[in-house]
């Protein structure tokens, strides 16, 4: 699994605190003046509503400390683990007024993570044994791709490609517009290309595919194909390149894709379509 370093984590909550907090907050204020010893510590506990796949600890930790450096975070899990119902996933112990000022921004990251971290889990699940890989794609949320990248494989999935600069896509409107041929615009791109990073190849049709195999593509990516389609291209690749499928894929049809015999399947369900988590904080 990856990690976000000290420098990334530092940057994301300090701009989804100015987020929230750029105009103070009058309720912890008013609980400075008004409570008989406003340095009382009291403790929460973070816990899901629902069954759930855990993700942005790493986060909310980062968050408590932003805040406030005297609230101790306590994880009662790890990142990746399945919880139930009701279940505590952490503890937040310090003042009440610090705990107010994180309370809603911290949620907000766990709610999102989890979600995806779950979705991506019961991809997973379907395609279990058929050893075909659940990946992401870049379809992510401004800002939060790292996070949820992280929530991707907490889920069980893979990275498809950290940004543009980690491999190379063509696709078939990019060699519309540009007017280049497949095989010369591959080669151009080759040249560019470490010797560590792959070229993929979109496919629309099965004659692309053959264009794609001559054009020497690492992985071949089929787009919005048919089951019978994707069948045809299979055999036409002959374990010359990775297969990926992508477009249209649901909880309802991942599995029949899998089994088709493809390397990768690619959706921006998991990160997109991902539906939060009811996570709350509970007075301990």
């Amino acid at each position: 699994m990856m990690a976000l370093i000290p420098l990334q984590l530092e940057s994301l909550v300090t701009q989804a605190l100015l987020e929230d907090l750029a105009q103070g907050d009058p309720t912890s204020e008013a609980l400075v003046l008004l409570m008989p010893n406003p340095e009382t510590v009291v403790t929460l506990a973070v816990r899901s509503r629902q069954l759930c796949v855990v993700s942005g600890l790493e986060v909310a930790e980062a968050l408590c400390q932003k805040v406030d450096t005297a609230l101790v975070f306590t994880l009662h899990v790890q990142n990746g683990t399945v919880v139930d119902a009701k279940q505590t996933i952490a503890t937040i112990s310090g003042t009440l007024p610090s705990i107010l000022r994180v309370e809603r921004t911290l949620l907000n990251f766990l709610q999102h993570l989890c979600g995806i971290a779950t979705t991506t889990w019961g991809f997973v699940q379907r395609v279990e044994h058929t050893g075909c890989r659940i990946t992401h794609t870049r379809k992510t949320t401004p800002l939060l791709r790292l996070v949820e990248q992280q929530a991707v494989l907490d889920g069980g999935g893979h990275v498809h490609r950290y940004n543009l600069g980690a491999a190379a896509m063509l696709k078939d409107n990019i060699l519309q517009a540009s007017g280049c041929s497949m095989a010369e615009l591959a080669k151009a791109v080759r040249r560019r290309l470490p010797h560590t990073a792959k070229l993929e190849i979109e496919a629309d049709t099965v004659d692309q595919v053959s264009e794609a195999i001559e054009a020497g593509a690492d992985v071949i990516l089929l787009d919005n194909m048919t089951i019978d389609e994707i069948q045809q291209a299979i055999a036409l690749i002959a374990g010359r390149a990775i297969v990926e499928v992508s477009g249209g894929i649901t909880l309802a049809n991942v599995r029949a894709y899998a089994q088709l015999g493809v390397d990768v399947i690619s959706t921006s369900q998991i990160t997109l379509g991902a539906t939060p988590i009811d996570i709350g904080l509970d007075v301990v």
